[in-house]
């Protein structure tokens, strides 16, 4: 909760709302104008005001209370104080329930995919996270190992489409997303076509990994890639990276309905 409620305060700053997973959000979700949308672990609500644009209504469930008062700054947007594990809303109350980039600091996984069973009518169910085993496959791993490390309890994508589909008793379904290179919503991968961005300080600010990790760690790891970028070390081993338009980092939608 700490952790959030101080990357809360500038969060913002590199932590947009992507058109490209707001765009699969809404496709999924696959529901008029109108319908009730519960966005778990909302966070400053960027994805929450993405959908209250597209026509939806919104319940932002958030337990950092630095992040909450974001979201309350948009007035068609109902923010409550609460976490996925116990979720402050009645049975069948909503049409659907998202969450992005949430799951990997949720306290106990199956208590929370059976919460939001209980609140959501017939669904969908969306998850936006991602798979640990695959981020470890990236050059990314090579100098940042904490971004997946820091999540090494984290199922696989198909053990959490297994322990989603018994907590809900829905069908599921695991959607790939190759993250392109411009993406908006700065989190720990996004970078992995422009590596010198990591160096940034306020770049790294928001991500939640450089944050949990150990300061000596992240330090040596920055210190060791601003070295192989300027003698091009980087370029010899990875340079094949900045002929690619998108790249496979772990990222998916889980899709239950």
């Amino acid at each position: 909760m700490t952790l959030f409620n101080s990357i809360g305060k500038t969060y913002n700053n590199t932590r947009i709302a992507d058109e490209r997973i707001v765009s699969e959000l809404i496709r999924l979700i696959g529901l008029e104008n109108g319908s009730i949308i519960a966005d778990i672990g909302a966070g400053t609500g960027n994805y929450s005001i993405a959908l209250v644009n597209a026509g939806f209504n919104i319940i932002a469930i958030e337990p950092s209370a630095i992040m909450l008062s974001h979201s309350k700054q948009n007035s068609n947007i109902k923010c409550i104080s609460g976490s996925a594990e116990n979720i402050p809303l009645k049975r069948n109350s909503v049409d659907a329930v998202i969450s992005v980039l949430a799951l990997p600091h949720f306290s106990n996984i199956r208590n929370a995919f059976n919460e939001m069973a209980r609140i959501v009518k017939k669904g969908p169910i969306i998850i936006f996270t991602f798979d640990p085993q695959i981020g470890r496959k990236t050059w990314m791993y090579d100098y940042f190992p904490f971004f997946w490390d820091s999540f090494s309890s984290l199922p696989t994508a198909k053990d959490t489409m297994k322990i989603l589909k018994n907590c809900t008793g829905l069908s599921a379904q695991i959607i790939p997303f190759k993250l392109p290179s411009d993406l908006k919503d700065n989190f720990a991968a996004a970078a992995w076509k422009k590596p010198q961005l990591y160096l940034d300080q306020d770049y790294r600010s928001n991500i939640s990994s450089f944050r949990m990790s150990d300061t000596a760690v992240v330090d040596a790891s920055l210190k060791r890639l601003s070295i192989d970028l300027k003698n091009g070390r980087w370029e010899k081993l990875y340079g094949n990276i900045l002929r690619m338009n998108t790249i496979d980092a772990g990222y998916y939608f889980l899709f239950a309905k």
